[in-house]
């Protein structure tokens, strides 16, 4: 990680005076799809986070419709990072990295204090503690859906979809988990007929506008961060156009084995509840969700190659051909 922050750090700064901002201090975060940085604001001391964007991943129309939705959200009430713009009033900044030779879009805003929801879970020891934390969450995932279903994007706006193309198409947007190579011939065969008939469910289905809108879709306990029965949402990377579904279960699937996964799950939906309706027949639809969410994981790991196999991978590639095996949709 030294090695990272001495490559990014020129950058970050680079990108910092294009924002007005002098860093009292500046402190590398992490690397993983994007390069973060904590950033304090030597004019009146507050914290910003500061994200060098993959190069490969989103083109600058993408970028600056995340912010316009993150925006909209935290105008609406939801907790989540505002973002800053330019001295020159734009949303990005785009800097070179010599030490890479890449170039990339950075964006600035505001630091969300707390800690993540997945630290805080894994040392709770109260199972009650557990279970309000998972109903804040719901909450906290429903305000976003009813923001985003009751709001129009202006002119120019453009991110994914995560629809059946999206998720079950030839080309999904996470890669196509099928081709694995974890996956044997007959597994790989197996998961194309389930993905053909998970795809013909979700055509069924439709875009109903009380279940599809923009979604985070990546809203796991690590892009959220709690303090006290404050939370707030970070990490508007994947977010597209989907089925809310899709957010629980990317909230609920690493859970899934554990003896208390129904009383979180169910926790989740009564907290979701407490803010938005959603009928039992949409929710019907979530083990669907979960198995989807776990066929793109295994998609992400494939368009990572350099990753090294870990033995979670094995468990969700036993788990999926498992549940694919005896998959009925509902719908």
């Amino acid at each position: 990680m030294i090695e990272a922050e001495q490559a990014y750090a020129p950058a970050a700064r680079q990108a910092l005076a294009a924002f007005g901002v002098v860093p009292a201090e500046l402190a590398f975060v992490n690397m993983s799809e994007n390069v973060t940085f904590r950033v304090t604001d030597a004019r009146d001391g507050a914290p910003l986070v500061l994200r060098l964007h993959r190069p490969w991943y989103h083109d600058i129309e993408e970028l600056k419709s995340e912010h316009l939705w993150t925006r909209a959200l935290v105008d609406a009430g939801v907790a989540a990072p505002k973002p800053l713009l330019t001295t020159a009033g734009e949303s990005f900044a785009q800097v070179d990295i010599p030490a890479t030779g890449e170039r990339r879009w950075a964006g600035l805003a505001r630091w969300v204090d707390g800690e993540l929801l997945d630290h805080v879970v894994a040392r709770e020891t109260d199972p009650a503690a557990t279970l309000r934390y998972f109903s804040q969450l719901g909450a906290l995932m429903a305000a976003m859906h009813d923001q985003a279903s009751g709001w129009t994007p202006p002119a120019g706006f453009r991110r994914h979809a995560l629809d059946a193309d999206g998720l079950l198409g030839p080309a999904p947007f996470w890669g196509p988990f099928w081709d694995h190579p974890i996956f044997s011939a007959d597994e790989r065969s197996l998961l194309m007929k389930t993905r053909d008939r998970l795809h013909a469910a979700l055509v069924r289905y439709g875009k109903p506008a009380r279940t599809f809108s923009l979604i985070h879709a990546d809203l796991h306990p690590r892009n959220v961060v709690v303090d006290g029965s404050h939370a707030a949402v970070i990490d508007f990377d994947d977010a597209g156009f989907g089925w809310h579904q899709y957010d629980l279960a990317v909230a609920l699937v690493s859970y899934q084995d554990g003896e208390a996964f129904a009383a979180i799950r169910d926790a989740c939906i009564a907290g979701y509840r407490s803010m938005r309706a959603i009928t039992d027949q949409d929710l019907a639809l979530l083990p669907m969700f979960l198995l989807i969410r776990e066929m793109a994981q295994i998609g992400w790991y494939g368009q990572r190659p350099e990753l090294p196999r870990s033995s979670s991978l094995a468990r969700l590639r036993e788990r999926v051909c498992r549940i694919a095996a005896r998959f009925e949709p509902v719908c």
